[in-house]
């Protein structure tokens, strides 16, 4: 079966840090764009950050630069989302997505494979 599963969600203080992955099954990754989406209660689901199938381009919302990375590690086929200075603002459910195509984008158009989520939530 194919999928994607995101894990490493959770509870963080504002300031905390989390490493969300997003491992595939049935296919390997290295042959697909990634990209992280996340939605918060009551908004429309929104791009965070992609990266190429090559690992050489990646792409930010203004709203994560500096703070959120991601990373591919095709051995494991799992690409990371690592979550710094996180702000009660980024709490959402927080899904990946695989892309066929080389290059990626933060629109959803394209993606073709989406895991089921992974909740994180920032609070004090």
């Amino acid at each position: 079966q194919l999928q994607l599963v995101e894990s490493g969600g959770g509870l963080v203080q504002p300031g905390g840090s989390l490493r969300l992955s997003c491992a595939a099954t049935g296919f390997t990754l290295d042959s697909y764009a990634i990209g992280w989406f996340r939605q918060a209660p009551g908004k429309e689901r929104e791009g965070v950050l992609c990266i190429s199938s090559s690992g050489g381009s990646t792409i930010y919302a203004d709203s994560v630069k500096g703070r959120f990375t991601i990373s591919r590690d095709n051995a494991k086929n799992t690409v990371y989302l690592q979550m710094n200075s996180l702000k009660p603002e980024d709490t959402a459910d927080y899904y990946c997505a695989a892309d066929p195509s080389v290059g990626c984008s933060l629109g959803p158009i394209g993606y073709y494979y989406w895991g089921q989520g992974t909740q994180v939530t920032v609070s004090s």
